[in-house]
């Protein structure tokens, strides 16, 4: 514990927590933060804020650890090291690479072309219940809410723009038309695919 854990700048005190909140807060937000709002959420003084950040981030360069806290044009926010950059690259590209499953692709294009679209009709379209894979395509991003059928209530989903982005797409008017895939006769059948 440094003399900024209790004394604080100029004599001003600060909470004894306050490293441990400032390094919490900072291990959440996705973008810069600055010492005003830190200082503001943590109802601490900003000078007194600006030094634990300060000393928090030499600490961490002298440990050699293998994040790094910076100063940037709008706050401060933590960095991965540059000199880890190879590890985390590979770890992110081939370690942790999980490849959608079968049923998780196809009910992922019963959404994309259907949208919104409640479960119960992914499940009939695919001839299988797909509660589960679609509460895994939810968890992964790729699909969300979409508010509720005005009939039935049934919670509706669509596509994000996660989606989109880790297909190269700008829009769904960029997925490839299904006509080609489609069975030569086709007259006569359902939503389902099932003839009537």
């Amino acid at each position: 514990m440094t003399s900024e854990d209790t004394i604080g700048v100029a004599g001003v005190s600060a909470p004894p927590t306050l490293r441990r909140d400032l390094e919490a807060v900072l291990m959440v937000v996705d973008q810069p933060v600055s010492e005003y709002e830190l200082a503001k959420a943590l109802d601490v003084p900003v000078t007194v804020v600006s030094a634990a950040l300060e000393d928090l981030s030499r600490e961490y360069t002298e440990q050699g650890r293998g994040f790094d806290l910076r100063a940037v044009a709008d706050g401060w926010r933590v960095y991965t090291r540059p000199e880890c950059a190879d590890v985390v690259e590979h770890f992110l590209k081939e370690g942790q690479e999980v490849r959608l499953t079968q049923a998780a692709l196809e009910t992922m294009a019963v959404v994309a072309y259907r949208q919104p679209v409640s479960r119960g009709r992914v499940s009939a379209v695919r001839g299988v219940n797909c509660d589960g894979v679609m509460r895994t395509l939810v968890l992964r991003g790729l699909i969300e809410e979409a508010g509720h059928d005005a009939e039935s209530g049934a919670q509706l989903y669509r596509t994000t723009s996660y989606f989109l982005e880790r297909l190269g797409l700008r829009g769904l008017d960029e997925l490839p038309d299904l006509a080609p895939f489609l069975p030569d006769d086709i007259e006569g059948l359902d939503d389902t695919g099932e003839h009537t």
